[in-house]
């Protein structure tokens, strides 16, 4: 997950390959979850849950797919069509290694791309999830943007962040991980509830947990002039 402009984010970075580990060790994992960043782990594979529930047929996006934990998600013969986008090519591969050994690499299409501008149609896929990607973008406003045009009217967004109002409490992870190069700007969650918003988003929630914030919303209709947030 190479994200221009911030320099800890290389091709195929410690912390990403760190991230994977704990997300698919759940004892482990969780617990350094628990102590690290106050968050429960388990709210991460409810959320990557509702890939498994769209019909055959669905196209699901992807984005960023770091090294593929959200294909924890995706069964078997499932019938859909799962394109994991990135903007790194090792990424990519790590994603393709890791749908290889869950059997479902069938179903997943490998697509280099940049968040900012998708090179996607509106309204061609049914959900778009976004796992611990937004703190990361140099334009999280920009990429809610994208994510919602290449989402269909009906269609779910949803996906996990490290917001900039979790409390003073994880001050310290934010400050670090930026001076690291780790995190870009981030946004508040009434930030992320407005972009929504204003992309003809609905029924939007937001689930805390610790430092890391879960969203969802569905697209109601395609807004009527396209506002920048």
């Amino acid at each position: 997950m190479r994200i221009p402009g911030l320099r800890g984010w290389g091709d195929d970075p410690p912390w990403g390959t760190f991230y994977d580990w704990t997300v698919e060790h759940p004892r482990v994992g969780g617990a350094i979850w628990a102590v690290g960043i106050q968050s429960d782990l388990r709210r991460l594979y409810a959320a990557a849950d509702e890939i498994s529930e769209q019909p055959a047929g669905s196209r699901i996006l992807d984005v960023p797919c770091g090294g593929g934990v959200a294909l924890r998600g995706l069964r078997k013969g499932q019938g859909v069509e799962y394109v994991a986008a990135d903007i790194s090519q090792t990424m990519l591969d790590r994603t393709m290694d890791a749908a290889r050994s869950r059997g479902v690499d069938d179903q997943v299409v490998p697509w280099m791309a940049d968040v900012g501008e998708l090179p996607f149609d509106d309204g061609s896929f049914d959900l778009v999830v976004s796992f611990t990607g937004l703190h990361c973008f140099p334009d999280p406003a920009r990429a809610l943007v994208e994510m919602v045009r290449v989402l269909r009217p009906g269609g779910v967004i949803t996906g996990s962040a490290v917001l900039n109002d979790s409390g003073l409490r994880h001050e310290p992870t934010r400050r670090i991980g930026r001076l690291a190069g780790l995190l870009g700007p981030g946004c508040t969650g009434d930030e992320m509830m407005h972009w929504l918003a204003a992309q003809g988003c609905r029924d939007a929630t937001l689930d805390r947990s610790g430092a890391i914030a879960y969203f969802r919303a569905e697209k109601a209709s395609l807004p009527k002039s396209r506002v920048n947030p």
